[in-house]
């Protein structure tokens, strides 16, 4: 399981670079929209609805990343002082809690995409999109995202399982204010070496 999680780790930092980079790419052409606009009184058209489905992939598709990173918000003002083994149970049932709402929002998202598909449905703008192919995209990157985090929840369970819930708690648990210092501290001296 191990194997597949980091396999798992490696395209869930593609698709953060491909989301980022759909989000990038649309603040670039509404920039340059903006610009035409002003300067020469024209439009890309469109420019709004590229950037809307550059969001809703974006999105999508930097999630699971995310959360391997345990980078999700939380509220964990209570969490630090309860017993680990409460933690961990806490993690696993938010985690499939959150997965849940995902699963049910990524399965309305292939409804959608068939919907749109099976009318043959455009958008209304001068770009005429294909409606599909946006959702489609969209739809994957939040099914990829529950497979990641039932992946991780099945893994957590079984290092709890084993007797390891510290293990379970920095797969699927809130990072603590000393990881996030650990981590800083450990990114300024691999950016002091690379400068030396």
């Amino acid at each position: 399981m191990d194997a597949l999680l980091k396999v798992i780790a490696r395209i869930s930092v593609f698709g953060l670079w491909f989301g980022g980079s759909l989000i990038l790419l649309a603040a670039v052409v509404i920039g340059i929209d903006v610009v035409m606009r002003r300067l020469f009184e024209a439009s890309i058209g469109g420019a709004d609805e590229l950037a809307g489905y550059a969001l809703a992939i974006g999105s999508a598709w930097a999630l699971p990343a995310a959360l391997l990173d345990r980078g999700h918000i939380r509220i964990d003002s209570l969490y630090t002082h309860f017993a680990l083994r409460t933690r961990v149970v806490l993690d696993l049932l938010g985690l499939g809690l959150f997965i849940g709402f995902f699963g049910l929002l990524a399965w309305h998202a292939w409804g959608i995409a068939d919907q749109s598909f099976s009318v043959d449905a455009h958008s209304q703008s001068a770009l005429e999109t294909p409606i599909a192919v946006p959702q489609a995209i969209w739809a994957v990157g939040l099914t990829y995202f529950v497979v990641v985090g039932v992946l991780l929840g099945l893994r957590a369970m079984a290092q709890f399982a084993a007797g390891d819930p510290a293990a379970a708690v920095r797969l699927v648990g809130t990072r603590s204010a000393e990881e996030e210092v650990e981590e800083e501290i450990r990114d300024l001296r691999v950016r002091a070496e690379s400068s030396t």
